[in-house]
């Protein structure tokens, strides 16, 4: 009888009774729908997604969403006033010189890099301030744009974060 109970320990050694496999829920997509401008719309639905229900209040996301959308207000605007100055060198030069219009791109490509920037700091002081409290961590991510490959959008992505299990010791 204490071979099998010896046998019985030898086999078990590598099971820890304490371990526990924890599954993270898909991230929440959250989907522009304002106008698509390089890859970034100029607004993001501020409706609030039922699997939040009872894990965060609705005015909370609500000011969020404000919050990103008054960064995007800001500066799209600016997005389409280098394309509208482009437009307008490239018709004034007769399509000759396409040099303005290059150099404009480039303030273009700046200035979207400047504004996904405004928006990811702003994202990080929102889940330093709340959401990572709550178990939560925002995102801006680039997806393929449904029913098409070859496009890509900005999207937030809204992750539950793992909970650490007291039970099990360190």
């Amino acid at each position: 009888m204490v071979e099998e109970i010896d046998r019985v320990e030898e086999e078990d050694s590598n099971f820890l009774p304490c371990q526990s496999w924890q599954i993270t829920p898909d991230p929440i997509v959250i989907r522009g729908i304002g106008n698509l401008t390089f890859g970034l719309n100029s607004r993001f639905s501020s409706e609030f997604p039922c699997s939040l229900k009872g894990k965060l209040a609705p005015e909370e996301f609500q000011d969020t969403m404000d919050r990103i959308n008054f960064v995007l207000q800001r500066n799209i605007h600016s997005h389409l006033r280098w394309l509208i100055c482009g437009l307008i060198f490239c018709c004034c030069s007769m399509g000759i010189s396409l040099w303005p219009v290059i150099y404009l791109n480039k303030g273009v490509s700046l200035n979207l890099y400047l504004t996904i920037s405004a928006v990811k700091e702003t994202l990080e002081q929102e889940n330093q301030l709340l959401y990572n409290k709550l178990g939560f961590n925002w995102k801006l991510s680039r997806r393929p744009v449904e029913n098409t490959e070859n496009l890509t959008e900005y999207v937030l992505l809204i992750e539950t974060l793992a909970k650490i299990p007291l039970s099990v010791p360190d």
